[in-house]
C-alpha cells in the first residue's frame, strides 16, 4: 500500500491539501459550487533538511497556510448580514489603518493568539496546577513525578477542550470535513479511483494525521522537561518555552518515523493515543463533502507518481 505525504487541514465547509508541489483549497459555496484555490508551495530550503530543528520550522509554516486557508474559507460562508452589510466604524478604521496588509496582520495576529491560548492553557495552567503537589523538588524521583502530573493534567485537559468544542454545531461540520480529507488520502494510498463511493468506505482515522502529532508532542515533552528539574512557577514556563521546539522537533521525526513504518506492531502502539483522539475530532462525512475534499485531493496531484511518496 502506497503512502503519501499528500495531507490537510479542515476548513469551514471545505478541504486544504498540501501535495510535493502546491496546494488547493476547495469549498463548497452555499448554493452548491465547488471552487478551487491553487497555489505553489514556498521553495524549500536548508531548515527544511535538518532533523529535529525542521519540526519546529514546518510547523510554523503550517500555521500560517493552515489560518489563511481558514480565513479564505470563511470568507465563502453564509453569513447572517449578507453579502450587503455594512462595514462598522471599526472596520473601516482597521481597513484603512493596514491597507492592503489586513489580511496578512489578521493571520499573524490569530497565530498569535493561537500560540498563547495554547501556552496558557497546555504548559502554564497543567505546571501551576502540579506545583501544588507536595513533593520533594531535589530528588530525581520528586521531579519526575511532578512532571508525569503536570504531563496527565495537559493531557486531560486536551481531551477536555476537543470534547467540548466537539459538540458545537459548526465545528462539528468542520471535523466531518477532517474525516473526508483521511477517507480520501485512504483511498487514493489504496490505490482506487478517487470517487465519492470508493473513498466513503474507509476510515476516518488516519495513523499521520495532526492529531497524532499534537498527543506526540505531550509524551515527549513529560520526557523532556522531566530533565529541567523543577523551579518557580516563571523558571518553569521560561524553560518550557525555550524547548518547546525541541520537544516538536523529536515529536516530528518520530512521526515521520512511525509513518514510513505504521505497519510494526511498536509503531501502531505509539499512534494508538492519536487514533483515539480521532473519534473527537473526526466525523462521518457525507457524499457532498467527499467531493469537496476530492476536489482539493485532485488538485496537488503531479506527474512523477512517486514525488508524494513518505
Amino acid at each position: 500500500m502506497k503512502k503519501t505525504t499528500i495531507g490537510g487541514q479542515a476548513l469551514m465547509e471545505g478541504v486544504l491539501m498540501i501535495g510535493p508541489e502546491s496546494m488547493a483549497i476547495a469549498v463548497r459555496k452555499p448554493y452548491g459550487e465547488i471552487i478551487i484555490n491553487k497555489k505553489p508551495l514556498p521553495k524549500k530550503n536548508i531548515i527544511t533538511k535538518i532533523p529535529i530543528v525542521r519540526g519546529a520550522f514546518l510547523l510554523i509554516r503550517q500555521l500560517i497556510i493552515g489560518i489563511k486557508a481558514l480565513m479564505y474559507s470563511a470568507e465563502f460562508a453564509e453569513l447572517d448580514g449578507g453579502e450587503d452589510a455594512k462595514y462598522s466604524k471599526v472596520d473601516a478604521f482597521i481597513e484603512r489603518l493596514f491597507g492592503d496588509k489586513l489580511k496578512d496582520a489578521a493571520v499573524y495576529f490569530a497565530m498569535i493568539l493561537a500560540l498563547g491560548f495554547s501556552i496558557g492553557l497546555f504548559i502554564w495552567l497543567p505546571n501551576i496546577i502540579a506545583g501544588f503537589l507536595d513533593l520533594d523538588k531535589e530528588t530525581g524521583s520528586g521531579v519526575a513525578l511532578y512532571n508525569l502530573f503536570e504531563g496527565l493534567v495537559r493531557i486531560l485537559l486536551f481531551f477536555g477542550y476537543v470534547y467540548l468544542v466537539s459538540l458545537m454545531k459548526d465545528i462539528k461540520r468542520v471535523f466531518q470535513y477532517h474525516g473526508a480529507e483521511h477517507k480520501t488520502i485512504h483511498c487514493y494510498e489504496n490505490g482506487e479511483e478517487l470517487t465519492v463511493e470508493n473513498a466513503q468506505k474507509y476510515t476516518t482515522k488516519h495513523p499521520r494525521c495532526g492529531t497524532s502529532f499534537l498527543f506526540l508532542v505531550m509524551i515527549i515533552s513529560i520526557i523532556v522537561f522531566s530533565q529541567l528539574g523543577w523551579h518557580s512557577i516563571i523558571i518553569n514556563i521560561l524553560l518550557r518555552l525555550v524547548f518547546i521546539p525541541l520537544v516538536i522537533g523529536i515529536s516530528y521525526e518520530i512521526l515521520k518515523f512511525a509513518g514510513r513504518h505504521s505497519d510494526w506492531k511498536v509503531m501502531k502502539i505509539i499512534n494508538a493515543p492519536g487514533m483515539l483522539f480521532q473519534l473527537f475530532t473526526t466525523k462521518e462525512p457525507d457524499d457532498s463533502q467527499l467531493e469537496v475534499a476530492i476536489e482539493a485531493f485532485k488538485n496537488v496531484l503531479v506527474e512523477d507518481k512517486n514525488a508524494d511518496n513518505w
